[in-house]
Order: C-alpha cells, then structure tokens, then sequence
C-alpha cells in the first residue's frame, strides 16, 4: 500500500530581486514528503533549502517574487491561499524550527509568553492550562528548570537552550508537518543526540511528517527515512536514506557523504608569549521575578575561570549548550560584564572605561555564533565589512577599501557578487562567513570565535578550517575557537579548555587532551568524537 504524500511540490521556482538583478534560488524542483515520514534536504549552503522549505508557509522574504509551481498540503493548494487562509496553517498544522532561534524569538517577551501565545492562536484554553502544556513542552525539549525560568527572556538562553524553546513553539499545537531548519546547528554531540530522538519520538508517536534540512550528512543517517539531494537549487538526488549514503550516484553527493576533516592536534609551545590572560573570570545574571521583575537572586554563568591566550595560536574552549562558554568569550572581550582581572597585549583591560577599551576593538575582534542578529540588516555586505576599516583605519583610499573588501570575502569563499546584498538575501552559512570577512578585514591580533563552523555544511566547515589555520600562520593570529563540535576543535586546537557548568573540567596541550584525558567527562566527550 502506497502512502499519499501529505506535501506534493511540483515545479517549484523561487526567484529573488537584488540590485544586480534577478537571482533563482530554487530551479523547478519536485519533492513530496509522506505521513508518518522524515524527510532530510540536505545541500550545502546557499543550495536553495531554506528557500524551498519557507516557500511551504509563505515565509519568504520581502525581496523573493512570488513563487512558481505547486505546494500542496494535503490536497489544498497553498500558492494560491490568500494571507489570512494561510495564516491557519503556520504554527498549526505547519510548523516551522527556524535556523536562527534568536531571531526568531521575541527579546522583549518571556518565554512562556511566548510559547502560550502560538497556542493562543490556534486554540483556547484557560491560563492554568496553557501553563501546565508550556511547562510539559519545556520539560519535553529537555529544559528541566523551566517552572522557575518561565519568566527569563531569550537573551539569558545559551544558544542551545533557545533552540530548545523554539522546538516547543513548533510543537505546542501538534502539527502535522514540522518544517525542521537546522534544527542541531547549535547544539553539542550530546545534546545533538537528545534532540534528534525527541524528533523520531515524537514523530513515531504523532506520525507526523517532518521536512529536515541539514548540511550534515552524519544526522541524516540517525533520523531520515529518505533523502534529497540539493544542488544548486535543484534537487540531483533522491532516495532511502541507507541507499543514499552507502550507494551515491551524484558526484557531488559523494563529496558530500565522504569528506572528512583532516584530523590535527596540534603541537603546543609553552613559551608562546600571551596575548590574553584572565584569572578568576565571573559572571552571575539576575534572576528575576514577579510582574515588577524583581531580582531575587542570580544564575553563575561563568564561576572563576582562569584561561591564557597565547600568540599565533588556537585555544580551543569545548563544552556543552549552556555551559558557560560563550559567555566567558563576551567577558574576555569586555562585551560582557565580569569579574576577576584581564590582560590584554600586556595592558589590564578590565577596569577600563568604555572609550578606553573601544580604541583596543581594532586588535580583539569577536566573530558571534549568530551571524544573522550580528550583521545590520539595512547594510549591505560591502557596508558591513567596510564599516569598520573605515573606522579604524581612516586614511584607506576608496580603491584600497574596495580591494581589501574584496579579497577578504574571496579568502573566506565568497565572490564580489554578493557585495550589494543585505544579510536576509544570503544563507545562513553565507552570512557566518561575512561576519569571519568582518573580523579578519582589521588585520587582528585576537579573534574570539564563537561557533564559527556552525551554520555550515562539513565541505565548507573544512575550507574554512584550511582557511583558519592559513591565516594564522601567515598573520600570527590568536584564536579562542569556542565550539560544542569536538571535531573542529581537535583540527584546529593547540591548547584545550573543557568547560562544564560555568568551571573549566580540565585544560591542557590538545594532544594530551585526546590521547589522556582525565576528567569523566571530557572521556564522555571524546567518546562520542
């Protein structure tokens, strides 16, 4: 017995307007996804995934023309829906786990609120009902500590745990097919894992259907049942997942399923001068209560770290979502507020007044784990890389900028040709690496980077690895790679920081750190690599 696809799309073009012109992201691509069944897109990014799967809810951005072909879901055509018909689909029978839950998420609204609100929509329920059903998602999503943070805004989520709440909005009115946009990009391995069996559980339990978009063939195998193949906006492979992944027929999907990262420890010397040295580094953030937000005690997110960044090296800082890594890398830069004593360049930077430390920006530069939230979205690329040469390098001619623009999109894989695009015209891994170009247009001496791989699919993750490691040898630059993927960060690690809970579990030589690691759960960490 054959199962109707519950979402049939037949010769879908997607187009958008840029200044340079027309731009097709996705090439008259046919695709259904059957009840009861995940579906993984997989592509690399800019592939046209992201454009295929907005295209279902109508979710595409201003600048995209109005779409060709046919979506239908469960036999009604959604193309032709006008907005209001449509609007009874999103977050009800079609839900979406956007790529970017940052953005996604309300900063000015809590987290209950705004997960009661999705349900508000579609349904009605009393209050202590609606209660009860988002503190179960919460519970279910594996944020165990949500009846006393229901009240917490966004912004005090890890990246990981903000995923986490975005996966119960989609989930909050059982919808019968989730749209699932990268939904592990910024998890750790563990979590990752954790994430992925709720999705199959979930969708055992429900049979619901789920469209899966990754760059990661290695999570396609622990979820999908079949697999597409994106390639240039259009779809050059599809089938069961088993056969996709043993028995590739596409060049480019044997790349895809074959790449792997050149494994390197690399040797570390102890006579490395400094750049960067914190001592009992610590952040708490208020918590906070009551409709008048009353602070009633404070989460330690960072307790006493002490950490040194040396010269032309790669520290790697490794931990799970919410552990604390992040937040120490904000304080090291002063971007978050701390305790304990930072040295930079040989100067204490921690007492310093912000104009003080705004002349050391130049020479300490973050790249963030949110792309998306960390570019303006009313600059184009060449404003947003060009902003700060300018500001920190005012005599640069308007040739010379152009230049250095240039050739630092080109060294982080990108053309001049995205030069007059806004950040909502570029994929997720497109942007994460114009906020790399960003950093690496001032020349340096330290850049903290958060996440940088994330967004990316594994042949471009090791361009960029290859790319890190050539630039650091050519310019001396100093890198804190903050990163849950164990992978990455034995490629290009150094010296290794295991980070748990807020405290530092174990550091040393990354060499030592794989071949005799002592602390249980850094072994549990290399386990899973």
């Amino acid at each position: 017995m054959t199962i109707q696809p519950i979402l049939n799309i037949k010769k879908l073009s997607v187009c958008f307007s840029t200044p340079k012109g027309i731009i097709p992201a996705v090439r008259g691509i046919e695709l259904a996804v059957r009840k009861n069944e995940i579906l993984a897109l997989v592509g690399e990014s800019g592939s046209g995934k992201t454009a295929t799967a907005m295209s279902i809810p109508r979710l595409l951005p201003n600048n995209a023309l109005p779409p060709e072909g046919s979506i239908l879901f469960d036999g009604i055509e959604l193309l032709n829906l006008p907005e209001r018909a449509i609007q009874k689909f999103r977050g009800n029978r079609i839900s979406v786990i956007f790529q970017d839950p940052m953005n996604s998420l309300n900063p000015l609204h809590s987290i209950e609120k705004q997960i009661a609100e999705n349900m508000g929509i579609h349904r009605s329920s009393n209050r202590k009902e609606t209660r009860a059903r988002v503190i179960d998602l919460l519970h279910t999503v594996g944020l165990p500590e949500a009846v006393s943070r229901l009240g917490d805004y966004p912004h005090t989520f890890s990246g990981g745990q903000r995923q986490r709440i975005m996966i119960a909005i989609a989930l909050a009115n059982g919808p019968e097919l989730l749209i699932a946009d990268e939904p592990t990009t910024a998890l750790d391995e563990a979590t990752q894992t954790q994430i992925l069996e709720l999705l199959k559980d979930i969708q055992s339990r429900t049979q619901m259907a789920i469209l899966f978009i990754t760059h990661d063939l290695g999570i396609v195998g622990r979820i999908a049942d079949r697999v597409a193949v994106m390639k240039n906006g259009e779809i050059i492979e599809t089938g069961a997942t088993d056969h996709i992944l043993k028995n590739p027929k596409q060049f480019y999907t044997k790349r895809l399923v074959r790449t792997e990262y050149t494994q390197i420890s690399h040797d570390f010397d102890i006579n490395t001068p400094a750049i960067m040295t914190g001592e009992d580094i610590s952040v708490d953030f208020p918590a906070h209560k009551g409709f008048f937000r009353r602070t009633t005690g404070y989460i330690s997110a960072v307790n006493d770290v002490s950490i040194v960044l040396r010269q032309g090296q790669t520290t790697g800082l490794v931990g799970e979502s919410g552990s604390g890594k992040t937040t120490l890398g904000m304080a090291l830069l002063r971007l978050e507020k701390s305790r304990g004593k930072i040295l930079f360049m040989g100067n204490a930077i921690h007492d310093l007044n912000p104009k003080a430390i705004r002349r050391m920006r130049r020479d300490m530069q973050p790249v963030f784990q949110d792309s998306y939230g960390a570019l303006n979205p009313s600059m184009t690329v060449n404003e947003i890389i060009g902003e700060g040469v300018q500001l920190h390098y005012p005599e640069t001619q308007n040739d010379s900028l152009r230049d250095t623009i240039i050739s630092t999109l080109r060294n982080v894989g990108l053309s001049a040709q995205i030069l007059d695009r806004l950040p909502h015209e570029l994929s997720g891994g497109q942007r994460q690496r114009v906020a790399l170009a960003r950093a690496l247009a001032l020349k340096p001496e330290l850049i903290v980077l958060d996440e940088p791989t994330s967004s990316l699919d594994r042949f471009m993750q090791i361009k960029l690895i290859g790319l890190l490691r050539d630039i650091q040898k050519a310019c001396k630059i100093a890198y804190l790679f903050i990163s849950h993927d164990i992978k990455t960060v034995k490629a290009l690690s150094h010296y290794i920081f295991v980070m748990r809970h807020g405290r530092i579990v174990e550091h040393g030589p990354a060499r030592q750190i794989f071949e005799e690691p002592k602390d249980i759960y850094t072994q549990t960490l290399i386990s899973v690599f």
